[in-house]
C-alpha cells in the first residue's frame, strides 16, 4: 500500500471516528423516525422534511420536523448530545423553566418530563416530552392529536430514539 493510499484510508477512518463523543455515536433522528414512521404517528401523509445534523461547540444536534400535508398536525424531533463540559440535564432544566407546568415520567432515560396543553404554555392540542439519558437530551413535540393518544405515541417515539444511544 502506498503512503498516499494509507493517508486516504487513515483520513476516512478518522472522519468516521470523529462522530464519537464520549464513546457514543452521533445519531440522525430522521433516520430513526423517518417519513413513513412520521406518517404512521400523525395518521396521514406528511410534507417533505429538512433534517439537520450539526456539530456545535457545545455538542451535536440532530433535528427534524414533520408537518402533515393537511394543516394541523406536526411532529418535532430534537436530539442534543452534549460535548464534554456541557450538561444535558441543565438543558432540560431550561426547557422546564420555559415550558411551565411539567409532569415527571418514569421508565424513560435518566429523567423525563412531559408538558401538554395551555397549562404548560403550549397550544391546547400540543404535547412535549423531554428525556435525558447520560449526556443526551431528546425533545419530542407532537401537535394535533388527542392528549392521551399523543402521550402514548410520544413515549413510543422516545423509546425508539433511546434504543440508538
Amino acid at each position: 500500500m502506498s503512503i498516499q493510499n494509507f493517508l486516504v484510508r487513515a483520513i476516512a477512518l478518522g472522519a468516521a471516528m470523529s462522530s464519537l463523543i464520549g464513546g457514543e455515536m452521533h445519531i440522525d433522528v430522521s433516520s430513526i423516525i423517518d417519513r413513513a414512521a412520521a406518517e404512521a404517528i400523525l395518521g396521514g401523509r406528511v410534507n417533505d422534511s429538512t433534517p439537520r445534523n450539526v456539530d456545535g461547540t457545545d455538542g451535536y444536534y440532530s433535528k427534524c420536523n414533520y408537518y402533515s400535508a393537511t394543516p394541523g398536525k406536526s411532529l418535532i424531533l430534537r436530539v442534543y448530545q452534549a460535548a464534554p463540559g456541557f450538561n444535558a440535564k441543565q438543558e432540560l432544566d431550561q426547557v422546564r423553566a420555559s415550558s411551565g407546568l411539567t409532569k415527571s415520567l418514569s421508565g424513560l432515560g435518566d429523567q423525563a418530563e412531559l408538558s401538554s396543553g395551555a397549562a404548560s404554555a403550549l397550544s391546547s392540542n400540543a404535547t412535549m416530552l423531554s428525556v435525558v439519558k447520560g449526556d443526551t437530551l431528546i425533545t419530542i413535540g407532537l401537535r394535533g392529536l388527542e392528549e392521551d393518544l399523543a402521550v402514548e405515541k410520544i413515549k413510543d417515539v422516545a423509546q425508539k430514539i433511546l434504543q440508538h444511544l
